[in-house]
């Protein structure tokens, strides 16, 4: 017998106009759910005000204070509660007695269409696929000598219905809102077995990939990835470990400049070192800075008393509160190209919207996208996701000089960042 969806999730709205509103997950615990929720939460573009996280082991109770990155944007509150309803194991009693069935993947579609060029389409149309749900796993973009550009987008669909007529008439009907009568064709089929594979390689140059995947990034910072002198308070931030606290847990004591999706990038980076949360407590934001305190065990459930495994989980933390993503413009040929890297999950996945949001900022260029891709590379004994977009040099910006690149990785940046 298990319990209601609405005791497992509930989402109830702020009292006020601008108050948050308020995500609790009450369910049976499990590896990486914290994880799941708050790149769950990232996808839908909110962002966590403060939190509260606590687990015995076995179920796990998670209050997360939510409102929207944008005043803009129409939040699918239902449709945030079937997701994280169905990111939550079963809650029946055989649940303690047996593990949960692996959730089957997605259908991989393929969303193939051709039209005349302008500035801002490529995001209008990736901004669409968000608003319905739609994850690109893979894109391919190219545009012709006549001005047309064929794109191909790779999508699965999170609302598993992308087979019904229905889903996929509300898929066209919102595509060609935004196309208009520049289209000249927009097809939707399941992706071939060919293409059926997530995982692309996207060939680097030795010396880009050495400045973007550089393992010592925040000691060695490259030319190419230089921060802006407002921005180098993201290089204060504090990581710290205390035993003395608790008999059978280690304290991580976190203070850092905030950004969009730093405690799924929090979350990330412990799951990769096999590291769990019983309990955890996020702070309001106080003059852009976040403080964060979590009770952490080994997966074993040990403290963490290694002094090198201490100082490998609060560098590689300190990492990725600098750089989460990794940003730089360069050479591609005779072509400027901006890359956009970030590491990819152990489960495979990639970070939510960063196509997304880095389309929008060269729409709020002005600056045009000739060609885009996105594929994996591995460095660092991990695996990236990169996004590789080259830039159309018809534009008001000169690519080729040092101060016009420094401010297109600066607005890109800020804008991944939520600045």
């Amino acid at each position: 017998m298990g319990i209601p969806n609405d005791d497992v999730v509930s989402i109830d709205k702020g009292k006020k106009p601008g108050d948050p509103w308020v995500v609790t997950v009450n369910c049976p615990d499990k590896t990486g759910l914290g994880l799941d929720i708050c790149r769950t939460i990232l996808d839908f573009g909110l962002f966590i005000s403060k939190g509260d996280v606590s687990t015995d082991g076995k179920w796990c109770y998670i209050v997360l204070w939510v409102v929207p990155h944008s005043s803009t944007r129409i939040v699918r509150w239902e449709n945030l509660k079937e997701r994280l309803v169905s990111l939550c194991p079963s809650c029946s009693l055989s649940f303690y007695y047996a593990p949960p069935a692996p959730r089957k993947s997605s259908p991989l579609y393929l969303l193939k269409f051709c039209c005349l060029g302008r500035k801002g389409l490529l995001h209008d149309v990736t901004n669409v696929l968000c608003e319905l749900e739609l994850s690109i796993e893979r894109v391919k973009v190219t545009t012709t000598p006549d001005d047309r550009v064929l794109d191909l987008f790779f999508i699965t669909d999170n609302l598993d219905l992308l087979h019904t007529k229905e889903r996929r008439e509300e898929t066209y009907e919102q595509l060609r809102s935004v196309l208009g009568e520049s289209c000249i064709s927009c097809e939707l089929q399941l992706a071939d077995s060919h293409h059926d594979s997530r995982r692309g390689t996207s060939s680097i140059s030795p010396v880009v990939a050495e400045e973007i995947f550089a393992s010592e990034y925040s000691k060695k910072e490259c030319y190419m990835q230089a921060l802006s002198p407002d921005l180098t308070q993201l290089k204060k931030a504090v990581v710290n470990v205390d035993n003395s606290l608790s008999p059978s847990h280690t304290l991580l004591q976190i203070h850092c400049i905030d950004h969009k999706g730093l405690l799924y990038d929090i979350m990330r980076t412990l799951k990769d070192h096999d590291v769990k949360i019983l309990y955890g407590r996020i702070s309001a934001v106080t003059k852009g800075n976040r403080d964060i305190d979590l009770f952490i065990q080994e997966k074993d459930g040990r403290k963490i008393v290694d002094t090198e495994r201490e100082y490998l989980l609060c560098s590689h933390l300190k990492m990725e509160m600098l750089h989460p993503l990794r940003v730089i413009i360069a050479n591609r040929g005779p072509d400027t190209e901006l890359l956009v890297a970030n590491p990819v999950e152990l489960s495979g996945r990639g970070r939510p919207r960063v196509f997304h949001d880095v389309t929008l900022a060269l729409k709020q260029l002005g600056i045009c996208i000739f060609s885009a891709e996105i594929g994996r590379y591995s460095a660092s004994d991990r695996e990236w996701e990169v996004y590789r977009f080259l830039l159309d040099e018809n534009c008001e910006y000169q690519l080729l000089t040092t101060g016009a690149r420094n401010q297109i990785v600066d607005r890109v940046r800020r804008l991944l960042m939520g600045w």
